[in-house]
């Protein structure tokens, strides 16, 4: 399937329906949650901080940086994953920052998931406004950046230039979760947006998302260009999505 760029998505536009944004945000978070992107981001964290976290009485906390958040649903799964498993003394503790460059979708991710007031209350999470290709953070000064279903939404230049702005900012690695273009997984798309949900943001940017999306490939010559190393990779379900983590490729003299 041949990669179709110009394709619109209603996420990109003016955003003018509140209620349909609302349970869009919904539908992705369910979609995260059911079909593996929730999970695939776990993985990836835990590669990058496994020589963080080393043993049971370390209260270490990790912080994270979600660019392009949308809902928040996966850093609050993510602060909320590491709580348990400090809880259980098998990990250390998550601190997460959620960004997203419209403001409409952060005021809308608190309406679709009003559990997210508890987590920013115990500042294990934040919500703030900002754009992912000139991040507003100092060098290294958060241990893992990550983004989830955002590199579709842009051309490859940008796509290079939000990965080289993550690896700035971050000290241990970076994680780049999104979908995989195929002709299966657009045709999944279709069927269980017709099957699962009536939302029309929804029913109309899943399948679009595919058609926009890159092959592996693709995406992995675009991490080369930001001179990294991948340390982990993993797919989702039916293989409709994939994640990886990587760092900062070591140069030598």
């Amino acid at each position: 399937m041949r990669r179709t760029p110009d394709v619109e998505e209603l996420l990109d536009g003016p955003l003018d329906d509140p209620a349909a944004l609302i349970g869009n945000l919904r539908d992705l978070r369910r979609v995260n949650r059911w079909l593996g992107g929730v999970s695939l981001s776990g993985g990836a964290l835990d590669a990058l901080v496994a020589d963080v976290w080393r043993g049971p009485d370390d209260d270490r906390v990790v912080t994270m940086l979600d660019v392009g958040t949308g809902g928040a649903d996966i850093p609050a799964a993510l602060v909320r994953r590491a709580r348990l498993g400090h809880e259980r003394r098998r990990s250390g503790r998550v601190r997460a920052i959620a960004l997203d460059s419209r403001p409409e979708i952060l005021a809308a991710a608190l309406v679709a998931d009003p559990a997210l007031e508890d987590l920013i209350a115990s500042a294990d999470l934040t919500i703030e406004l900002g754009d992912g290709r000139s991040l507003p953070y100092p060098d290294r000064s958060i241990d893992v950046v990550h983004c989830s279903l955002v590199v579709h939404h842009l051309a490859p230049e940008e796509v290079v230039k939000l990965v080289r702005e993550m690896v700035r900012v971050a000290r241990l690695g970076i994680i780049v979760n999104d979908l995989i273009r195929g002709r299966a997984a657009y045709l999944g798309a279709w069927l269980l947006t017709r099957v699962a949900t009536r939302n029309r943001y929804t029913r109309h940017d899943a399948p679009m998302s595919v058609r926009r999306a890159y092959t592996r490939a693709e995406l992995l010559a675009m991490l080369a260009q930001a001179d990294l190393d991948v340390v982990w990779r993993g797919t989702g379900l039916l293989g409709h999505r994939w994640a990886l983590a990587a760092r900062a490729r070591q140069r030598t003299s």
